[in-house]
């Protein structure tokens, strides 16, 4: 059974640190590389971060420098990957998810998703 559940958002002021957790169930999120997502209000979800099993990471542009992604493996089925996050804009501002890059695919059209968590970077 998978299952994605992501903790750690909250409301932080510009210029903030916020960590986010995810505790990624399966064995398909241990073998694949895993990322940190965020979807804004009005916008589509975009990937921000990734790592692959082996530790290597990518960062998309509007965040390097300022998140660091990693995980760690506790056994084959559970991964837990964290995403901490410094200099905090507010075009941060998003709900962000976890998932393997590229998501899992449920169905024909469908992305498996977990709840998110709610990122506001607000004075």
């Amino acid at each position: 059974q998978v299952q994605l559940v992501e903790s750690g958002g909250g409301l932080v002021q510009p210029g903030g640190s916020l960590r986010l957790s995810c505790t990624a169930s399966g064995s398909i999120f241990s073998t694949n590389t895993m990322g940190w997502y965020r979807q804004a209000p009005g916008k589509q979800r975009e990937l921000v971060a990734a790592i692959t099993s082996s530790g290597n990471t990518n960062y998309a542009d509007s965040v390097k420098g300022r998140f660091t992604i990693s995980r760690v493996s506790r056994d084959n089925a559970k991964n837990t990957v964290y995403l901490q996050m410094s200099s905090l804009k507010p075009e941060d501002t998003a709900v962000y998810y976890c998932n393997k890059e590229p998501p899992l695919r449920v169905g024909l059209r469908s992305d498996y998703w977990g709840q998110g968590t709610q990122v506001t970077v607000s004075s």
